[in-house]
């Protein structure tokens, strides 16, 4: 016998070392099957199981003080006793499988099971952006379909991810945390885990999740095997490809001729911006991501930081090409306020026409805008930061060739943000307004499938 097969042997042998508590619940199903059917043998008076259930039988004869013309009801009891610990057995069996391997989710192993199967099914979306906008899309999303692919900006070069990306060269890993974080199946636990941040120390200003990534791709020698590892012990619900795995620089070009380096800088400039492109230029997008692409049922752009989260992954040589050659709607989901520095005074159709002027007449298939009215303390809070609600000018948008759609998208919190579930919602629909009558019936099925799992949980 090789080694191999020694190895394959050894491993079915641990299934019968101690307290693993599975041989019990294995048993008690056998014996579940085995009374089961005993009790169809008691209803046919036959002799199906031998000798062993003659004599069982005789034993409950005496049990119950039944006769043989009872023995219809006898063998009926007899089944749903065997039917009873065929369930058990094999439940408790499962569960303590899975409480080893998912401690903390055995009582919702079905649900997870059920919507797994049936998220499958769900269309594919392909995310493009960054920011906390980008991941609170995917949170959304991630109830209606697995199949979702998130190309996340590598040029950011503040707070925790630029110190890691000078200090180990490596891309800066927040965003791409983020996105971890909210397409995780046990959300909560990762969250806490992940966005944990020490605050004093030679580690004052990182958060665990950062280093983590970071150590990952220390040990792999590749920012997306990193994430990959990541991506296999939380049961991510999709993909995250950084656009790009080159080091790479945000450069902006203002209105006055200034120009600015590095996505900070570009964000807190005070100038207003005409053009942003990436150094070096010939940078290169990862080819999973480009077959994302290719196989996409639908791609959004967004929400998120106009110049700086959205536009640096378009300047990703060839991705921009990808998506105007595959045969999938582009919509772009339009940010709620602007933002001081990089979108002042902007309307929606001012968003599109940035978008438009690096990428090309006819990129965008459709911009999505918020008609949510903010509240007068949130708006006032946003007064002292410079920042007002986008005005929305749809027929400007259609002049531009994007067709316009609005909803009441908006989240009050600390913060105006897009309501998760209600931005995914409406994506799903538009998702199917844009496809072509063949392709949407073939994605309707899937689509109801997901929407009653939500009704049902």
């Amino acid at each position: 016998m090789n080694s191999e097969k020694r190895e394959g042997f050894s491993r079915y042998l641990k299934w019968l070392y101690p307290n693993l508590k599975v041989k019990r619940w294995f048993i008690l199903a056998v014996l579940g099957i085995f009374l089961f059917a005993t009790g169809f043998a008691v209803m046919n008076d036959g002799v199906a199981l031998g000798y062993a259930e003659l004599q069982f039988r005789e034993v409950i004869y005496q049990i119950t003080g039944s006769a043989q013309h009872t023995a219809v009801p006898t063998g009926a009891v007899i089944s749903l006793f065997g039917i009873f610990a065929i369930i058990i057995g094999f439940k408790r069996m499962l569960y303590s499988i899975i409480s080893s391997v998912l401690p903390d989710n055995e009582g919702r192993i079905v649900d997870m099971i059920y919507a797994r199967h049936h998220l499958r099914r769900g269309p594919k979306i392909v995310v493009v952006g960054g920011g906390t906008g980008l991941s609170a899309l995917l949170r959304g999303l991630k109830q209606y379909t697995c199949n979702l692919t998130a190309i996340v900006t590598v040029s950011d070069d503040g707070g925790s991810s630029g110190k890691l990306r000078h200090d180990m060269g490596i891309q800066p890993p927040g965003d791409v945390r983020n996105c971890l974080v909210a397409l995780a199946d046990t959300e909560d636990i990762m969250d806490t885990l992940f966005s944990y941040r020490f605050e004093s120390g030679a580690l004052q200003g990182h958060s665990l999740g950062n280093l983590l990534l970071a150590g990952l791709t220390d040990t792999f020698g590749d920012f997306q095997k990193g994430i990959e590892q990541v991506s296999k012990v939380f049961a991510i619900r999709g993909k995250v490809f950084p656009s790009t795995l080159e080091q790479v620089v945000l450069i902006a070009d203002l209105e006055d001729g200034t120009r600015i380096a590095g996505e900070t800088a570009v964000r807190d400039t005070e100038g207003k911006i005409h053009r942003v492109y990436l150094e070096p230029s010939n940078c290169t997008p990862l080819p999973e991501a480009m077959k994302a692409l290719e196989e996409a049922d639908l791609i959004v752009l967004g929400p998120g930081s106009l110049y700086t989260s959205v536009l640096p992954n378009l300047l990703v040589e060839g991705l921009r090409e990808k998506i105007r050659e595959v045969n999938a709607p582009c919509v772009y989901v339009c940010n709620v306020m602007t933002e001081k520095g990089e979108t002042d005074g902007y309307r929606v159709s001012d968003h599109l026409k940035a978008i438009l002027d690096h990428c090309g007449s006819g990129f965008v298939n459709a911009v999505l805008a918020t008609k949510g009215e903010i509240t007068a303390p949130i708006l006032k809070r946003y007064v002292q930061e410079e920042a007002v609600p986008v005005i929305a000018d749809p027929k400007q948008v259609e002049r531009l060739g994007a067709k316009y759609f609005e909803a009441n998208l908006v989240q009050e919190g600390n913060v105006v943000r897009h309501d998760s579930d209600r931005l995914a919602k409406e994506l799903i629909r538009l998702l199917f307004r844009l496809k072509p009558m063949g392709e949407r019936i073939a994605l309707v099925d899937a689509y109801l499938l997901t929407q009653k799992l939500r009704e049902d949980s």
